[in-house]
């Protein structure tokens, strides 16, 4: 499988997952746009080098989203892969002690986010007439989690809006899919407490969390070629948690 000559615009890439796919689509030939609100992200491409693009931006905003996208193909003169990985949790509360501050910012860093950067980037790959999406959702985007309403309602509609646009371009050449993970091993699993990482762990019948390496191993296939009959699926990545 590789990825030679492809460019590809990763969001949250400065840590967690979104590192991991970075560094998995750079070794698989891709050149790679890495796309985080904070600054880090410059210094991490450096430390990768050739073949990188550091984009600081809210995915939030459309001006930051047209004008990063726009970046990419100005600097490469294409745009082949787009991972919109970046999102929060936000804060962990029952729903009658959460404000609406609390839904609006994850609706628009987890969902309002995706959909800007699928708009800009969709327009590029039409006139390609290639292209390949891939959002990162959440296993609480189909079961739900308690004390996480928003989160759980964005990641739904990240599915949702996945599958609409993957029928809106399946016969233009563009490939849209979706992956939900169950938790991950990144530093969000640090800021908890043992009691809850055991209960996470508990509903995963391998019994264990999974790797950022192992969500960037489907994402690059989803990237490539061999995924050529595919479209508007998601892809559970739960270690057999997921029961649909």
């Amino acid at each position: 499988m590789t990825l030679d000559g492809r460019t590809a615009l990763v969001t949250g890439a400065a840590r967690g997952i979104g590192l991991a796919i970075t560094e998995r689509l750079l070794r698989d030939g891709c050149r790679v746009a890495l796309l985080d609100r904070d600054a880090e992200v410059e210094a991490v491409t450096k430390r990768f080098g050739a073949g990188t693009l550091a984009l600081v931006a809210d995915v939030t905003r459309t001006e930051d989203v047209e004008r990063s996208v726009q970046r990419v193909v100005a600097t490469w003169g294409r745009l082949d892969v787009v991972v919109n990985n970046a999102g929060i949790t936000g804060r962990s509360y029952p729903i009658w002690e959460l404000t609406d501050e609390d839904w609006h910012q994850v609706i628009a860093c987890d969902l309002t986010s995706v959909f800007l950067v699928c708009r800009a980037a969709i327009r590029v790959m039409l006139a390609a007439g290639s292209g390949r999406i891939i959002n990162i959702a959440s296993i609480a985007g189909k079961e739900g989690n308690p004390t996480l309403v928003p989160y759980s309602t964005a990641k739904a509609g990240v599915i949702g809006l996945t599958k609409a646009l993957a029928k809106e371009v399946a016969t233009r050449g563009i490939a849209v899919n979706a992956v939900a993970p169950a938790v991950i091993g990144t530093q969000l699993l640090e800021q908890m407490t043992k009691g809850t990482v055991d209960l996470l762990i508990s509903k995963i019948p391998m019994g264990r969390v999974g790797r950022p390496e192992e969500v960037a191993a489907l994402v690059a296939w989803l990237a490539s070629d061999e995924c050529s009959f595919s479209t508007g699926a998601v892809y559970d990545l739960s270690g057999g948690r997921a029961t649909y």
